[in-house]
This record gives structure tokens, sequence and C-alpha cells, in this order.
């Protein structure tokens, strides 16, 4: 079976093709390297407006049927930084532990790790995660909570993701 992954860049200039998309990029590129289940992808640049955000997650998660949303930017605590707020909105269930590894990890690498507001959250049988807006960051942030997402998708009722573990090793408990 065939999952849908969606990618979701928050950017007011990459929208606005001020600047190359890299972080979006980025994400598609991880988990090409990481995951051995066949995935498209559905990719979005959208500005940092939270209607568009909570309307494009929802197509994403209702429409387009992913099981895994990734977001790209917006976490942080400029004004326009509204992808946690959009994220809530639109979520079920918050699974607030993504958003404390995640600034866990990166604080390992810079101070202002406290300022981002990642998090993440369930919508029906789709899990979104929200990730930091650097390439780098993304990576740092991707690889400390991938071991839970394809258990978190099958415990959703998402289709089953495989990795290559010599890759990236995912946790599932014995016999699951």
């Amino acid at each position: 079976m065939q999952a849908t992954i969606g990618v979701l860049n928050i950017s007011d200039r990459a929208s606005a093709g001020v600047y190359e998309d890299t972080p979006g990029q980025a994400c598609v590129a991880l988990l090409r390297e990481w995951l051995t289940t066949p995935f498209v992808t559905d990719y979005k640049i959208v500005p940092d407006e939270r209607v568009v955000i909570e309307t494009e997650l929802k197509r994403m998660a209702d429409e387009s049927g992913c099981c895994l949303i990734v977001t790209t930017g917006g976490t942080g605590p400029a004004p326009r930084d509204v992808t946690p707020e959009a994220t809530v909105a639109v979520c079920d269930k918050l699974l607030p532990g993504f958003g404390e590894q995640m600034r866990s990890v990166s604080l390992r690498y810079v101070p202002t790790a406290i300022l981002s507001r990642q998090t993440a959250g369930v919508r029906g049988r789709c899990l979104i995660v929200n990730l930091p807006g650097r390439p780098k960051a993304i990576r740092e942030n991707l690889e400390a909570v991938f071991p839970a997402i394809p258990y978190c998708i099958d415990l959703i009722g998402g289709p089953r993701l495989e990795t290559d573990p010599a890759k990236m090793k995912v946790f599932r408990p014995a016999g699951t």
C-alpha cells in the first residue's frame, strides 16, 4: 500500500518566490532516505497566514489522505509565526511529547531553542508534526522524533511505514 505524506513549508518569502524552498526539500530528502515504504508527497508552500495553514492542513489530512504531515517554519515567537496555533486548531488530539523532545534536542545545539513552539497532533488518521525552518535543525529534530512516528501512525489507523534500519531505526513494541 502506498502512503501519502504531506510536506507544508510555511514561509512568506518562499511562497512569494523570494528564496528557494530548501526546508521543504530537506524534509522530502530525509523521508526518501529513511523510508522503504512507497509514498507520494503532497507538497505545498504557503505564507505565514493562520487560515491558509489551517486550510492546507485540513486538505492534506482529509482530502489527500496524508498519514503524516510535516510542516517547516513558523514556530518561533515572531508575530507572524502561527504554525502551532494552526496545528492546534485542526487537531483532534495533541501530542506534546514531540515538541518537548525536539526542543530538548535543539538545546544541545543552540540556546535559542527555548523560543521554539513546535507541536504535534492527530487529525483523524493523520499525524501532524511541526518542524523548524532551517534544514540543519529539521534533520536534528526529525531524527529525534521519527523513531516514534511509524508506530503512532499504526495506532491511529494509518498505513504501516517501514524504514531502512541502517538509516533510521524506529520503535514498535514486540509483536506489532
